[in-house]
């Protein structure tokens, strides 16, 4: 790799040290109860909010009545996007006179923006109006994100609380996540990205002349807005079709590095958000350096890949070592803006979180290189994982951990002081077994369906690839692809919707029940053989922990994917 490429990286870890406790402090504020930074400022907005759809924020809700608001509010974003995009060539701020979206994509796009997937079946420059992009599409970037940073400060409240029937106010969570995280910081990564060049306009196109003396019309529209939002909320929906490999979303090195700062600012953070609450800030440090360790490990692993090259053009004695005329390695789809070890880079980190943001063909990866954002994904979200998605995964793995260390020294398992029994670990085994039954359910499926390996473009282990990556991007909400699956087939876009859905609510479900169970019980004091949670050792076991459940679940899907088509080279 060259010198810039790891210069990238240390920028970005840099980045990260120096956001996580000052974001992560600030989450603590506004969600810790009692007075927060910019009361003045936020609270009168708020307080309109919830008096325009009649809810009382003093009023906290027991776990039930919080999962039937997220299940109410999901359900009605889900219609209204529908709708929308449906009857969006009837209305306004539609320059490029696109139709409605025909009923199979409108739905695999509704649910796919509400599940904070962002998958898209579509081109999004052709397919959807300005008003779909601004209202339906960008708002629920916003939105989606709030409801998982929601359900995670609903879990880490039943970890704290002591005997307490309620978890918090579902509609005050969300409110509060989008007007004082998101939009404010969102608004000023936009600003900034339009400095660098990124697009915002409602011009339906600009024509240009190229230097043959054709004519070339370029797309414009509201992209720089929905670009911050994008990545800072991990969604990863492009307003472009090449996402941020188009030079109008991501221009230059700058935004590229600001757009990996982004997606995985609110992830770490929520680390040092935790550790506050939980008033055991090397609680939320050892959360945290489980998933830097996974992050770190699978970035270095895919840049290591990818800056490497393909093995067979070594063969043939084509060059791809970095020269002061190519950046070298694997460039086949990539951006040579960028280069290939950076490629890999933002291929780890999208992949790591649940952003789906893509600057290079992950079809096109090295096998090794390929696996790299595969394996991500199957790790459920815990690398660092989406907006509160990625504390919540890695706290339901913290729960078997410790049921399982406390299996090993014969005690009863304990995590916060709250002990964790039968009723917690069967909702824990939901939650772990939700999302792969979805992945391999489909993809084996779709591998015996003539009509779905139809849509394979590369038959063999790379085309089995491409359907387990398929669904295992929307089951995980990623939203990243392996562009050769044609997945615009009335099969896929249900299919995929499906796995969509079921990644998401039958995961939101379990970890609502954990902290309501949590949240009744009272702690109990620390003795000698208490496993302690904040310390190296603890950090160690979660990594191993998610290592060994991930690979026992998913390794003859990648044994007969990317491994066989390694060895084959």
């Amino acid at each position: 790799m060259r010198a810039s490429d790891w210069l990238l990286l240390g920028a970005l870890v840099a980045l990260i040290g120096v956001a996580t406790p000052l974001v992560g402090g600030y989450l603590a504020k506004v969600f810790g109860g009692g007075r927060a930074p910019g009361d003045r400022v936020f609270s009168p907005l708020e307080r309109l909010v919830y008096r325009a759809v009649g809810v009382d924020p003093e009023q906290e809700q027991r776990w039930t009545v919080y999962a039937r608001s997220v299940l109410a509010f999901s359900v009605v974003s889900v219609v209204a996007l529908y709708v929308l995009q449906r009857v969006q060539g009837s209305l306004p701020l539609n320059p490029t006179d696109v139709e409605g979206v025909p009923p199979a994509v409108a739905f695999n796009t509704a649910v796919s923006f509400v599940t904070n997937t962002n998958w898209q079946s579509y081109s999004g420059e052709s397919t959807m109006s300005h008003l779909t992009q601004m209202v339906g599409l960008a708002v629920q970037n916003f939105v989606s994100a709030a409801v998982g940073l929601a359900v995670a400060i609903a879990l880490v409240r039943g970890l704290v609380r002591r005997r307490s029937a309620t978890i918090g106010n579902f509609w005050v969570d969300l409110t509060r996540s989008v007007t004082r995280v998101l939009l404010p910081l969102a608004f000023v990564a936009a600003l900034v990205f339009v400095s660098q060049g990124v697009v915002q306009n409602f011009s339906g196109g600009t024509e240009a002349h190229t230097l043959q003396g054709a004519a070339q019309v370029i797309p414009g529209g509201p992209v720089a807005s929905q670009e911050a939002i994008k990545e800072f909320g991990t969604n990863g929906g492009g307003f472009y079709n090449a996402n941020s490999a188009h030079p109008l979303e991501n221009p230059n090195g700058i935004t590229n590095l600001l757009q990996l700062f982004l997606l995985l600012a609110i992830p770490f953070a929520l680390t040092y958000t935790f550790g506050t609450l939980a008033k055991n800030r090397r609680q939320g440090w050892a959360v945290f350096a489980a998933m830097f360790a996974l992050w770190a490990g699978s970035a270095v692993v895919a840049m290591a890949f990818e800056s490497g090259g393909n093995p067979l053009l070594d063969e043939r004695g084509v060059t791809q070592e970095a020269t002061a005329t190519q950046s070298g390695g694997n460039l086949e789809g990539k951006e040579v803006r960028f280069g290939a070890a950076a490629s890999g880079l933002f291929a780890a980190s999208t992949t790591g979180t649940s952003t789906g943001a893509v600057i290079s063909s992950h079809d096109s990866f090295t096998p090794g290189g390929g696996a790299v954002p595969l394996v991500n994904m199957m790790l459920g979200e815990v690398s660092p994982g989406g907006v509160g998605a990625g504390l919540y995964a890695m706290l339901i793995f913290a729960l078997l951990a410790v049921f399982i260390a406390g299996l090993m020294v014969g005690r009863t398992p304990e995590f916060l002081g709250k002990k964790i029994q039968a009723a917690e670990m069967k909702l824990v085994v939901l939650y772990i077994l939700a999302a792969p039954v979805a992945v391999l359910v489909l993809s084996a499926t779709s591998a015996l369906l003539g009509p779905a390996k139809d849509s394979i473009l590369n038959p063999g282990p790379h085309g089995l690839s491409e359907i387990v990556y398929a669904f295992t991007s929307a089951a995980n909400n990623n939203g990243s692809a392996f562009g050769g699956l044609n997945a615009t087939t009335d099969w896929y876009t249900t299919t995929l919707g499906v796995a969509m859905l079921a990644g998401r609510f039958l995961l939101i479900v379990p970890v609502l029940a954990i902290a309501g169970s949590l949240a009744a019980k009272q702690p109990a004091p620390a003795s000698a053989g208490t496993f302690p949670t904040d310390t190296p050792l603890f950090a160690g076991l979660l990594i191993g922990v998610v290592l060994i459940v991930v690979g026992l679940t998913f390794f003859p899907a990648v044994a007969l994917g990317p491994l066989v088509e390694g060895l084959a080279l």
